[in-house]
């Protein structure tokens, strides 16, 4: 709520050249404003575990904002964490950062408070999903915990879900609000999680109106950045990140247009502090990509253009076919020296299918837009007794499939990963016979678009039209490239900046110790991680462009479960 909030004000704002103040929610806690900022690009933030450093704060806000009005900003956003406080402990409200703001920069300011509109409207695939898992972890928890057992907070971290004692919980939230009151903000910071933490320092960089200006005899890196694969949403948001904070470090950042293509004909510009600007928001792929995975002649043409440029390092930002246009790098480097520079690899597409990260970047985004989408063809399928099969993009990875059919409530999930047997389509045939008989009103099958080449979504719908006679009509939904497309989500974007962050330093610390390492990075269980890229053949399934370990396939019995038609065990029916 709060992302899409300022993005609308983002846009009016920068229409008007004009700054506004928008207050959240939290009480004590500065997670969403914090988290709000770093997906939203806000220029400021203010938030109960590390005010200001400062006495005369309100100065130097107002001269960052000015600064950075100078250097071709349109638009100023200041956000406000509800229990915001400076160092001595006196609340800053929205309304007393409006008044400094209008005396000193001698302009209108507007104040919004979202309220709350923060706590409405309908869930995000993730919170769906979130339920559904930790509803389900209760009640086992529930089952085989003894009556004298401690009472135990269902949650979730580093990707699983997880239970602690309650009053842990509780005394750790109290340690908070204490220490804040006490005005030990470096307590209150500590209590914080670590990505809390690294979140507000990477924030401290992005709110400053320009760079720190290189040290007098500082080595001076070039490092380039190009996207490749597929659009993915976040990629923008990434690049962003990464220009930014390289050129925070004094290094000099280049651009590579047009993926891998690009680096062939010597598509590169420099990149400086404004050119991202606006980049933290915004969908698709600024730098352009594509899909292409050079071979023979491409080769030396790529190796010639590192050389003209005189690039340090690379950091690809992409899918499968980036993943494999760096591994071929890494292993032509001995016909090609100048390959034998430091490479990362940041995980960027929908399909969410690559090594050693659980999560990819984009693939959030688009499970929101399968979401939203079958929300509305709910909305149209329960008004006219109909059926429904959807079909997802994903090529032979199912974890849109999975995920979104978890979310919208689908009823069936076809996976490449279980394949789909004639069998399969007569029980759920039967199963849909059975619940529209009994009253149901609608019926909602997710398909991946690789599940099977021979049982394809356009054979399903005939199959479950014809037998389903005049109990149901059955209609197609392919949704296509609009799972590519839009904004990313605040996952996405916080993600992305996290990912990138820790990107650049890898390529710094690979260049400073005369290194030339060539790795991906993954977010796996919580933990961002390298991986030699060496390593990559030994950790994916080639022939279908996927990881052999893939985490989420633990959810399919929870999601088999939610699908029946009915309970199964005897005592549920008593």
């Amino acid at each position: 709520r709060i992302t899409e909030a300022v993005d609308a004000i983002t846009s009016t704002a920068a229409s008007h050249q004009r700054t506004f103040v928008v207050k959240v929610m939290g009480r004590n806690c500065g997670y969403l404003a914090l988290m709000g900022a770093l997906a939203t690009g806000a220029d400021w933030v203010l938030i109960p575990e590390s005010p200001p450093d400062v006495e005369n704060w309100e100065e130097v806000m107002v001269e960052r904002l000015r600064t950075g009005r100078k250097a071709g900003r349109r638009d100023s956003i200041v956000i406000i964490a509800e229990g915001a406080q400076d160092r001595n402990g006196n609340i800053i409200g929205s309304s007393y950062v409006q008044q400094v703001l209008e005396e000193r920069l001698k302009e209108e300011v507007r104040v919004t408070v979202l309220g709350h509109v923060q706590r409405g409207g309908s869930p995000s695939a993730f919170d769906r999903n979130l339920g559904t898992l930790t509803g389900y972890a209760a009640v086992e928890t529930l089952i085989s915990t003894p009556p004298e057992g401690e009472p135990q907070l269902i949650g979730i971290r580093g990707n699983r879900i997880t239970n602690l004692p309650l009053m842990q919980c509780v005394e750790q939230t109290h340690a908070v609000v204490d220490a804040i009151a006490a005005h030990d903000y470096e307590r209150a910071m500590d209590l914080r999680s670590a990505s809390f933490k690294e979140a507000f320092r990477t924030l401290r960089t992005f709110v400053r109106a320009m760079p720190h200006p290189p040290a007098p005899g500082h080595k001076r890196l070039r490092l380039a950045i190009l996207n490749a694969g597929a659009p993915s949403p976040g990629m923008n948001t990434a690049s962003r990140a990464a220009v930014r904070l390289g050129v925070d470090k004094g290094h000099i950042m280049l651009g590579i247009q047009n993926g891998f293509q690009g680096l062939i004909d010597g598509e590169i510009r420099d990149m400086e502090w404004m050119s991202v600007n606006g980049w933290a928001s915004m969908g698709g792929s600024e730098l352009g990509t594509n899909r292409k995975v050079p071979k023979g002649s491409d080769l030396y043409a790529m190796a010639r253009t590192i050389e003209k440029y005189e690039i340090d390092g690379i950091l690809m930002v992409g899918g499968w076919s980036g993943y494999e246009t760096v591994h071929r790098m890494f292993e032509e480097r001995s016909n090609f020296p100048a390959f034998n520079i430091p490479a990362v690899c940041l995980p960027a597409t929908i399909n969410n299918n690559l090594p050693g990260s659980e999560l990819s970047i984009g693939a959030d985004t688009a499970v929101n837009s399968i979401t939203e989408a079958v929300d509305k063809i709910k909305q149209s399928a329960v008004a006219t007794r109909r059926v429904f099969v959807v079909e997802v993009m994903g090529r032979y990875c199912g974890y849109l499939a999975l995920m979104g059919g978890l979310a919208t409530g689908a009823e069936r999930v076809y996976l490449h990963e279980e394949g789909v047997r004639l069998k399969d389509l007569q029980k759920d045939l039967e199963n849909l016979i059975y619940g529209f008989k009994s009253g149901k009103r609608l019926g909602l099958m997710i398909r991946n678009e690789f599940a099977n080449p021979i049982y394809s979504t356009p054979f399903m719908t005939a199959l479950f039209e014809e037998e389903g006679g005049e109990l149901f009509d059955v209609r197609t939904a392919i949704l296509g490239h609009l799972q590519q497309g839009g904004d990313p989500s605040p996952f996405d974007r916080v993600n992305a900046t996290r990912l990138a962050s820790k990107c650049i330093d890898y390529l710094i610390e690979q260049c400073d110790q005369d290194s030339r390492g060539s790795a991906f990075l993954g977010l796996t269980s919580g933990k961002l991680q390298f991986h030699n890229m060496e390593d990559f053949p030994r950790m994916v399934d080639e022939t279908y462009q996927r990881p052999k370990t893939q985490w989420w396939l633990e959810l399919r019995p929870i999601a088999r479960l939610l699908a029946q038609p009915e309970p199964q065990s005897p005592q549920m029916h008593e």
